[in-house]
């Protein structure tokens, strides 16, 4: 089924009754909102009732985490990018974002559920109330500390677990928290005298999930009686002084929060604060580096960091291991930041954070080029709130630091499907810092990348020509040659292979000089074959091609190299070896789908049904046909009105159809298109 529902990684206790009603209105309701104070267990509500209504969703159910967004501006990308898209890119520039966003879900039966909303509740209450106009199939499920105030919005109020009785869902939760914190509390609550003790607990923290979690997670260090007193005390003095400033359940939850960060070693605190800066989920690695420093050394971080977990302060989205992750829901992490305030650190960890990510960029650009691209591909998708805070940070704080991590990433932005928030980026970091340096050359380079996919040609032919200065005046021949392929792609995409030749061919090469292993030299590659494939120079292209697939293979490097077999595959097709373009193009699908390169996919598939129309076989080119129309969908317009690849893509229909007829030809399309991604 089709979906990115994450896994649950905390109890789930009862919560039967409103599950029932939930399932029932998202039956019959489009848009409801689950409201409810911090902590009281909305997400976790949300997302098991999104689960149980997965089969009935025939193009799936899809979670958007909207917690680390700070910038409105991302909400319709953040969103889109979940759903599996990329929006912006060439083919809709007459379209806004969201009218793109609209178009692809007219035709689909889906839920959203849109995670986390309070801080953004006008920009989601705008962008749903459009997509809910131009989706008569879709249903939204938002969770948020309060309701959108849309027309037709349904609100369902979360409120705390029951705590009567002594089989009441909040002691069972309360039970399971403290039998995974300590198996040994499983005598100790077995106990009638303690089980009712409990229980007072229990009423005492409102029933609230996330204040029970805390407080049966202090059972590893404390007896039931211990704790009774404790909190009883505690929330004798801080019920008084807060009372009149925060709603009960608020207050009794922030009151649990503190308690439990009263109980904290010093040490443990310290780190609590510091994880705070990080938005979304954080590894080891990251955590050690941006926490440490005066009395937290690095190597106590990791042991200090497991203790957070065991008290439910921090929980791990993935298992122990190298790809460990971990996360602060947001009231405990609002907390953390408090106390991050009152230590005057937030500047200096802030600072620390976005530095390590810049530095991050850095290693991943120098890595994007060779063995480890895969790895680096999902490392950079996994950070990428984390990349995003520490844009913005520096945007406010150091401009010049902004624009270099901008430009390192560029292989994010342009092969990884961002190419929207990229851009956005690139444009505010360039237009704060004097235009000189490699830096600045590099962001210019990297922005003209982003304009080629989003079809901004002419733009991007301005900027190649910015590029080519710049390159000149660092004396930089890897400069000329980057500056060369989005001349030469600009030249290229809307139909005139030859001037694009012209400029990224072999004698052009040649005069700019340059690494042979370096990023520009391999992109001028590529583009010169496709343009000798449009001439139908075909032995030539792939010649060009072979020489490109080798480098490519000698470095490790499979983005690039997956293009290679596309164009060995289009001039094995264009010289009559169908077989051999089979072969090359399944290859150059394989490695797409390593990265994700929806683009890729989309101008594979339908290269493939050309080969195999071409072979014989209707049925199955009409199918690849149908799943390549999908993935267009999630991409752009269909072949981005290239002429060339429209072109190959109507080879395909006209043999297929040929083959097997008009009616059979349509079936197998629908089939395709039906069980594809889209």
């Amino acid at each position: 089924m089709p979906g990115n529902l994450p896994p649950e990684t905390a109890s789930f206790v009862g919560r039967e009754a409103e599950l029932d009603r939930l399932g029932g209105l998202l039956d019959q309701r489009r848009l409801i909102t689950l409201a409810g104070v911090g902590g009281v267990g909305k997400s976790r509500l949300a997302l098991r009732a999104a689960a149980r209504t997965a089969r009935a969703r025939p193009h799936g159910v899809w979670w958007v985490e909207l917690s680390p967004l700070r910038d409105p501006g991302l909400l319709t990308t953040t969103l889109a990018h979940a759903l599996g898209l990329t929006i912006g890119v060439a083919g809709h520039a007459d379209q806004s974002l969201d009218e793109e966003l609209c178009a692809w879900m007219a035709d689909k039966d889906l839920l959203i559920v849109l995670d986390t909303c309070e801080h953004l509740v006008t920009p989601v209450r705008h962008l749903v109330g459009e997509l809910l106009q131009s989706a008569p199939g879709l249903t939204v499920l938002v969770t948020s500390r309060e309701r959108l105030g849309s027309p037709g919005e349904t609100v369902v109020e979360v409120r705390p677990l029951p705590c009567d009785g002594p089989e009441s869902d909040a002691l069972a939760l309360f039970r399971a928290r403290a039998l995974t914190a300590s198996p040994q509390a499983a005598a100790t609550l077995a106990d009638p005298a303690r089980a009712a003790l409990a229980a007072e607990v229990c009423r005492r923290l409102d029933g609230i999930p996330l204040a029970l979690e805390l407080a049966g997670a202090r059972l590893r260090v404390w007896t039931l009686e211990r704790m009774a007193q404790l909190l009883g005390a505690r929330f004798e003095v801080l019920s008084d002084t807060t009372r009149a400033a925060l709603p009960a359940r608020h207050r009794t939850l922030r009151t649990a929060i503190g308690w439990s960060h009263e109980l904290c070693e010093p040490l443990e605190r310290l780190l609590w604060a510091r994880l705070s800066v990080f938005a979304g989920d954080f590894d080891v690695a990251a955590a050690r580096t941006v926490c440490a420093g005066g009395p937290l050394p690095a190597a106590r971080v990791e042991r200090l960091l497991e203790g957070l977990v065991s008290k439910s302060v921090v929980r791990r989205s993935r298992e122990r291991g190298a790809g460990a992750r971990y996360r602060m829901l947001d009231t405990i992490r609002e907390f953390g930041h408090d106390w991050l305030a009152e230590l005057d650190e937030v500047r200096t960890v802030a600072d620390r954070h976005a530095h390590w990510y810049a530095a991050l960029a850095r290693a991943a650009e120098r890595g994007w080029m060779g063995p480890g691209q895969v790895d680096w591909y999902r490392r950079m998708s996994a950070e990428h709130a984390q990349l995003r805070t520490a844009l913005e940070h520096l945007l406010g704080t150091d401009p010049a630091a902004a624009l270099e991590m901008a430009g390192a990433l560029w292989f994010f932005w342009f092969s990884c499907g961002h190419l929207q928030e990229g851009r956005g980026f690139l444009e505010r970091a360039l237009a704060q810092v004097p235009p000189t340096g490699a830096p600045h050359a590099q962001a210019l380079w990297t922005l003209g990348l982003t304009m080629l996919l989003q079809g901004d040609l002419a733009a991007a032919r301005m900027t190649g020509l910015a590029c080519v200065r710049a390159a000149d005046a660092l004396g930089d021949p890897e400069g000329r040659l980057r500056a060369a392929y989005l001349r030469s792609v600009s030249l290229l995409m809307p139909g005139d292979p030859v001037r694009a030749l012209a400029l990224a061919g072999p004698p052009a090469r040649a005069g700019h000089g340059g690494d042979g292993d370096g990023a520009g030299l391999l992109l001028c590659q590529l583009v010169s074959a496709y343009a000798l494939c449009d001439l139908g120079r075909f032995e030539e292209a792939a010649e060009e091609a072979h020489g490109l697939r080798e480098a490519c293979v000698e470095l490790g490097e499979r983005w690039l190299r997956a293009y290679a077999d596309y164009v060995l595959a289009f001039a094995a097709l264009g010289l009559g070896q169908h077989g051999e373009a089979a072969r090359h193009v399944r290859a150059m699908l394989s490695g797409k789908r390593l990265l994700n390169d929806r683009f890729g996919i989309a101008i594979g598939l339908d290269l493939l049904a050309a080969a195999v129309a071409a072979l014989g076989d209707g049925e199955l080119a009409a199918r690849l046909l149908g799943t390549g129309h999908a993935w267009w969908r999630t991409v752009g317009r269909p072949q981005m009105g290239s002429p060339s690849l429209t072109a190959l893509r109507d080879q395909g229909e006209r043999q297929a159809r040929a083959a097997i007829g008009d009616a059979a030809y349509e079936t197998a399309f629908r089939g395709g298109a039906a069980a594809s991604t889209g």
